[in-house]
């Protein structure tokens, strides 16, 4: 019986969520007892299209992103956005609030009319996706069970609980106590609350909870003495491509 064959493709980002599956490297053997790589920049030199199960790393902010998306969609049997820019759009979509002709003359200077531009966004933007991989990176351990999922038939057991129970499981200070903004009350958990085990506050870098409860967050933040202003700035960090951000 033949292996699933697989394919990682990058689009605009910093590759890093496709190198964190390299980063597997103790459970690369057994991956590959499965599957087959038959795509993947950073792993490999051949190429071929004939895939069945396709990771995206990146958001797709150009019309030959569009063009190339679409065109993966069709072959792939299950299309997998990996990290923020993929799933969320990340930290790509500020351009759209800049403005797609600031932007060009920001970075080209007087060639900004050689490039071609469109608003950043998540993949799922553009075509259908089956299944999304958070975090930015994401975890190892997270690329890991959706790989088994996939292979298993199953859906993947991604957390959809808040930052927040992972901090209080780790005893870590309320951030907010700390003076800081915290996203945590709405983000995604899965991540192991990093950032604030290590003094950071949370950012959403892996999204908003399916059902969050934006209007308790703004409360919490409008205890602190934010504004309306400042409160849709912590959401457009990451999360901006989306209408919560937007309201």
């Amino acid at each position: 019986m033949s292996k699933p064959k697989v394919a990682v493709f990058s689009f605009t980002g910093c590759e890093g969520c496709s190198l964190e599956i390299l980063n597997c490297e103790d459970e690369i053997p057994e991956i590959l007892n499965h599957v087959e790589f038959v795509n993947f920049r950073e792993a490999m030199s051949e190429r071929a299209d004939d895939y069945e199960i396709a990771f995206i790393d990146g958001a797709i902010t150009t019309p030959s992103d569009v063009e190339e998306i679409k065109e993966i969609r069709e072959r792939a049997k299950v299309l997998i956005p990996i990290g923020a820019c993929a799933t969320l759009g990340g930290l790509n979509v500020m351009k759209n609030y800049k403005g797609l002709d600031y932007c060009l003359k920001k970075v080209y200077g007087d060639k900004a009319d050689w490039f071609k531009t469109v608003e950043a966004q998540p993949v799922e933007a553009v075509v259908p996706v089956d299944l999304k991989i958070y975090g930015c990176p994401p975890p190892k351990s997270e690329i890991l069970e959706v790989i088994k999922a996939v292979l298993s038939g199953r859906t993947p057991r991604i957390p959809n609980y808040p930052v927040c129970v992972e901090c209080k499981q780790k005893g870590n200070v309320c951030q907010w106590l700390k003076g800081n903004v915290c996203m945590g009350v709405v983000a995604r958990a899965g991540c192991g609350a990093i950032c604030p085990s290590y003094g950071k506050p949370c950012v959403a870098c892996r999204g908003l909870l399916d059902d969050a409860e934006n209007n308790a967050c703004k409360e919490v933040m409008a205890e602190h003495g934010l504004t309306m202003e400042q409160i849709l700035k912590e959401y457009q960090l990451y999360n901006g491509f989306y209408e919560v951000a937007k309201k």
